[in-house]
Parts: structure tokens; sequence; C-alpha cells
């Protein structure tokens, strides 16, 4: 019998926000695994930290943050061949997963490599989406609302063209693509309506409106764009 292996979200940081179901695997699993940058601590390793047995096997992914694609994939490859003999020794194993597993999570590169040989049991933790929405006090879609999620990575001409058909807007991986974004949102006329949000739910959380933003981002923000009001709201 081989090991069924979960990918859990934690949500964007406050691990007030981890599901039960989450902590429940997160402390019974012989394996944990979870990404983390080359050189660094594990930020989602962090999150659940104080639900993490001391006896349990730990397999940190080290993940190089380039824009070039292929050491990142071969991260993947060396993580999903360390997941894998666990599994085949019957071992069950946790990868942890900042947000959502499946929306725009690292989780997906694992569950791609690994999906055709063994069980698999997603568990979907709070997006960083809905925590900023949150967090900013805006409703992202009500009744007949469209919300248009796109990331900040597009070229620009792609962004323009897509948000300006959009009713209510969420830009994930605003990084540094900020100013680009910034300068999409300011010919379109939405400035008014954008807010900033960076590391939503943590201590150095930090919201303002998109025109008071600091001139650079950290990886963990995002913009929130309110469509047109709902009357009955």
């Amino acid at each position: 019998m081989t090991g069924t292996l979960f990918g859990i979200g934690l949500g964007p940081g406050d691990p007030g926000l981890i599901t039960r179901r989450a902590a429940e695997l997160i402390g019974t699993v012989p394996v944990i695994a979870y990404p983390a940058l080359d050189g660094e601590e594990s930020f989602v390793r962090s999150i659940a930290a104080d639900l993490i047995p001391g006896h349990v096997r730990e397999i940190a992914i080290n993940i190089p943050m380039t824009v070039v694609r292929e050491p990142a994939q071969a991260a993947y490859d060396r993580g999903s061949a360390e997941i894998a003999k666990a599994l085949s020794d019957g071992d069950d194993v946790a990868c942890l997963c900042e947000g959502d597993p499946f929306l725009y999570g690292s989780f997906m590169y694992l569950h791609a490599r690994l999906a055709d040989r063994f069980r698999i049991e997603v568990v979907p933790g709070v997006t960083s989406l809905t925590a900023c929405a949150a967090k900013a006090g805006m409703p992202l879609a009500a009744r007949n609302g469209q919300l248009t999620v796109l990331p900040g990575t597009l070229p620009e001409s792609e962004l323009e063209r897509r948000m300006d058909v959009a009713d209510s807007l969420a830009l994930l991986k605003v990084g540094r693509h900020l100013q680009k974004l910034k300068t999409v949102i300011e010919r379109l006329g939405l400035l008014e309506r954008a807010i900033y949000i960076e590391r939503a739910t943590l201590a150095e959380e930090r919201i303002c409106p998109l025109a008071d933003a600091p001139e650079s981002a950290p990886y963990f923000s995002m913009i929130l764009i309110q469509g047109t009001p709902d009357p009955w709201l």
C-alpha cells in the first residue's frame, strides 16, 4: 500500500486561518514537505510551525526565485522524487502550500508530477484573494457582478485589453510589476477605485489607495479594483 499525498492550503499567513482539517493532518502525518526559497527559512512552514510534531520527517523543496523556469522545474523534479519515495514506502505526506493549493499554488507542480501514480487529496485554504478583500473591506462580486483575476506578469498590452472590459478586478503577482500595473490603471481611469494590499493578515500588513502605494512592492502584494457598486448593497 502506498501513502497518500495531501496538498494542504494554509492561507495567506495568519495561523488562525488554518482549517481544522489542515491542522489535523499536519499533526498526524509522518512526513511534511514544503517549498523554501534557496538559502532562506520556509515562510509556509512558519505558518504551521506550532502544529508540526518534532518527530516527523521534513522534505524542504528549495526553489530558486528566478524568471528562468528551468531551475525551478528541476527543483520540483527533485522534490517530487523525494515525496514519491516516501509515498512508495507507505508513508502519508502533507505538502504545505501558501494560500490555496490550486490558486497559483506551488503544489500544482507536484500534483502534475505525482497524480498519475499516487492518491492525492487537496485540502483547500483561505486564498490571498479573499483575505485581501476581507482586510480591505471590499466586496468582490454581488448578484450579476463579474470578478476578473489577472496576474501582473502579463504584458502591458494584454493587461490593458483585459482590464478595459472587466468589472471588479483582482491583480495578483504584483511584486516587481507594480509600476507597470499602476501605469495601466491610470491610463484606464481606474486609479481612484484601486486599493493596494501587501502582506495581508500579517503583522506587517499594509492597505492603502493605490495612489499612495510605495514605489516597490513585495512578493505578497495585490491590487483590488471595485466594480460598479450594487444598488442593493
